[in-house]
């Protein structure tokens, strides 16, 4: 099954809303009209309402980088699944490693926010992930399938049009390694495969499974030519106009 390539930005705790308009502005100019390739962005809340009205008009998608599972409440500091719908976000990133490490997500809080994503049609880019000790342990697929079973439990079949994964070596995050291309087919091929036992082989086959660890545009074009890695999602180099839109036209470019 043909999956159309997505590739995702998280900008993480950075730039203003100014900061966040010139970016978009940048990336709207070079692959905002192109349809080939899904493009998304997910700027900090702060600048969500504005990166909204910009990417109005052009073919880039809106993401955020978090939210809570209730859709209103005595929840200081929180946003919701329909607070964000109403600024017109797409995409929401749900389970990151750095959330996971500093904020204590665990599979099972992450699945609470997961559900309640595609409740309000907002679609989780759900990422999933193993330690460097865990790698080294052998025990790498072990991880990745108790976080799709544990993360995706009760998620509705008839849903899996909104899921995407991110497979996101924690050991490769803001480090500068990499997983070489083999390691990160086999990575996701795994995951494919869980997804399968879980809700069959042809829905496993249209799940779009994006490679999360240091992808930049040195990288890009080998990482997506392996069959199952479906797109990126792409940090520090997502800060950069220029590095972002050069992996995007690498996808363009990928067989």
């Amino acid at each position: 099954m043909s999956r159309k390539f997505l590739i995702t930005g998280n900008w993480k705790m950075n730039l203003t809303p100014d900061e966040s308009v010139s970016l978009v502005d940048e990336i709207n100019a070079v692959v905002g009209i192109q349809t080939n390739v899904q493009v998304c962005v997910c700027p900090p809340f702060t600048s969500i309402p504005v990166v909204s009205t910009k990417v109005e008009q052009s073919e880039v998608l809106l993401g955020a980088q978090n939210m809570h599972e209730e859709p209103s409440g005595a929840y200081t500091g929180e946003v919701s699944a329909e607070m964000l719908r109403s600024l017109y976000v797409s995409h929401v990133i749900l389970g990151h490693s750095e959330r996971r490490q500093y904020f204590g997500e665990t599979n099972t809080s992450i699945n609470s926010k997961i559900l309640s994503a595609i409740n309000a049609n907002l679609k989780p880019i759900y990422c999933i992930g193993e330690t460097l000790e865990e790698r080294e342990a052998g025990s790498t697929m072990e991880i990745l399938s108790a976080q799709v079973r544990e993360g995706l439990s009760g998620f509705p079949s008839s849903a899996l049009d909104l899921l995407v994964l991110a497979y996101e070596p924690v050991w490769a995050i803001g480090t500068g390694k990499t997983a070489t291309n083999d390691m990160a087919q086999d990575a996701h091929a795994g995951i494919r495969k869980v997804l399968a036992e879980m809700f069959g082989e042809s829905a496993a086959s249209s799940v779009r499974i994006l490679y999360g660890g240091s992808m930049k545009p040195d990288n890009a074009t080998g990482l997506l030519s392996q069959p199952d890695v479906d797109g990126g999602l792409i940090g520090g180099a997502s800060l950069s106009a220029k590095s972002f839109c050069d992996i995007v036209q690498a996808a363009m470019s990928a067989p």
